[in-house]
């Protein structure tokens, strides 16, 4: 780190010493307060060791258990049978959908339904597709690396993280380009705890969604009727034979997750990124000895940050995990956080390597029907931008410490300061 940047070293030792002092049965580590502070790991450290399927009995959304372990979370994530998504159970978050204001997508949602819904979106990052979009993608990179200050302070996230993922949303939905930044805000709002700072009260939270489902609904009468559908999400949707009759809110539910997944994974790991090789100068300097690196280290840097702390899941029929017996109807979160970190499954799991074996053996995107539709275009990003910095930028330095999003769901950053002191 930079001279600018602060020790955290107590804090983390505070962290540590009430982790273990705190007695199994009241650990809720759903509390978005951890992640804020980034005061989280201790606590799933010991849920790895002593309670590696925890029950929490009481928290702000009701019971639920914790599955903290590597091959735990994948019997989970692999087995749709006992372990549903969907909506009408609550969905994919810790906290249920309200009862007035259900989301369905395909995320949340069980076969076949979520297999014909995935299916009509997944052409948009097909190898053809992903190989026709990188020299688009490689030139907005550079636009963006080429307007930033030399010599003086300024936000990476809003800056870089933001705008990159911003502008790739706007390309894969063929959004209006000067209302891009709408994309962010709708991101940052159907995530938001409110209170936090985004939005105040859930009524304010509805009311911009439902901005949202306006405009994209215009966007999609627009598109509907074409002979020749498009290549953009919106056509997709409006012309895919499983898709093009959904109603309002499913549509809503639909948009919001590929606006999230298109730009929580990707804008925090692009931050989580420099962050890390910032805290670990040895691996910056074996990256910029060898960039033939970048394409490991991505991998690298989306298991070190996990964009997406968790998934949730519901039962829907006993099973029996790890010597605890999980009954139909209770709630079941996924901790890939502590997937990423488990010592039984990672060799060395704390540390940050740029060329770690195997390093797309992360949880990050999850396993199986629900894995990330997008995660290869996430890395393609990530890959250009990193190639693109080697190319400019001598040292980027961090100057002080990230402002982290108040949330156990989304794993990210609201800001961080950075210097560039030169270009090449």
């Amino acid at each position: 780190m930079s001279d600018g940047a602060i020790d955290l070293t107590g804090v983390h030792a505070e962290a540590r010493a009430k982790a273990y002092a705190t007695p199994l049965e009241r650990f809720d580590v759903a509390d978005p307060a951890l992640f804020q502070t980034d005061t989280h790991w201790p606590w799933f450290e010991r849920l790895r060791k002593e309670d590696p399927v925890h029950y929490c009995a009481e928290s702000e959304h009701g019971p639920y258990w914790s599955v903290t372990r590597y091959e735990d979370i994948m019997t989970v994530d692999t087995n749709h049978g006992a372990f549903s998504s969907d909506s009408r159970f609550g969905g994919i978050t810790i906290r249920n959908f309200d009862e007035d204001f259900v989301l369905p997508m395909f995320i949340a949602m069980d076969p076949p339904k979520h297999d014909v819904q995935r299916k009509t979106v997944s052409p948009i990052v097909s190898p053809v597709n992903l190989a026709a979009l990188e020299g688009t993608i490689r030139g907005r990179v550079g636009l963006i690396l080429d307007s930033l200050p030399i010599g003086e302070t300024f936000d990476w996230v809003d800056r870089v993280s933001i705008e990159l993922t911003t502008q790739m949303l706007a390309t894969l939905f063929d959004f209006p380009w000067e209302e891009r930044r709408k994309l962010t805000r709708w991101s940052d709002v159907s995530t938001a705890v409110p209170g936090a700072g985004i939005v105040e009260t859930e009524e304010q939270r509805r009311a911009e969604l439902m901005e949202c489902l306006a405009y994209f609904t215009e966007l999609w009468n627009q598109r509907v009727n074409s002979t020749e559908p498009g290549n953009d999400l919106i056509s997709m949707l409006a012309h895919g034979e499983a898709t093009r009759n959904m109603p309002p809110m499913e549509y809503l539910g639909n948009i919001i997750l590929l606006i999230v997944g298109g730009n929580d994974t990707t804008r925090n790991s692009i931050t989580g990124g420099l962050l890390a090789l910032s805290q670990n100068l040895d691996q910056e300097a074996k990256l910029r000895a060898d960039p033939s690196l970048i394409p490991n280290m991505v991998s690298e840097i989306i298991r070190w940050q996990t964009p997406l702390a968790y998934m949730r899941r519901t039962a829907v029929q006993d099973f029996e995990l790890g010597g605890k017996t999980i009954k139909t109807g209770d709630k079941v979160v996924m901790w890939y956080v502590s997937g990423n970190r488990d010592e039984t499954a990672i060799e060395n799991p704390n540390a940050f390597l740029i060329d770690r074996p195997q390093a797309r053996r992360h949880l990050s995107f999850g396993f199986g029907i629900h894995r990330c539709v997008g995660n290869r275009l996430a890395e393609l990003q990530l890959k250009i931008i990193w190639e693109e910095i080697l190319k400019r930028f001598p040292k980027i330095e961090v100057m002080g410490e990230p402002r982290r999003v108040y949330s156990s769901f989304v794993k990210g950053y609201e800001s961080l300061p950075v210097r560039i002191p030169a270009r090449l």
